[in-house]
């Protein structure tokens, strides 16, 4: 297992796939994981960044992509973009795509 702090920026992080995601009519989300029964609410921000934890995008892909789809792209993106993830993977919702990991 690789831990996040250690994580090369080669990285990807992939969502867990029994993790279910509702969305709202708001934009807004509820995750859920099945095996832990944690929940959290996305914003629409949060949403589209679910969406993108494909195992095929780094992180640094994933946040270019937001600043092309949000207007207003705070500069502390990106590292909140890498906090977020980091809370998703703490409880369950992701792992991690690693090339060249044994």
């Amino acid at each position: 297992m690789v831990e996040q702090g250690n994580l090369p920026n080669s990285a990807k992080p992939l969502a867990n796939p029994i993790a279910v995601l509702r969305e709202e009519f708001d934009d807004w989300a509820v995750l859920f994981n099945p095996d832990t029964a944690e929940a959290v609410c996305l914003d629409p921000v949060g949403v589209a960044v679910w969406k993108r934890l494909d195992g095929q995008r780094t992180l640094e892909q994933i946040a270019r992509e937001l600043e092309d789809d949000f207007s207003e792209v705070p500069a502390t993106a990106a590292q909140d973009l890498r906090t977020f993830v980091a809370d998703l993977a703490r409880d369950g919702f992701i792992g991690y795509e690693v090339m060249g990991a044994a």
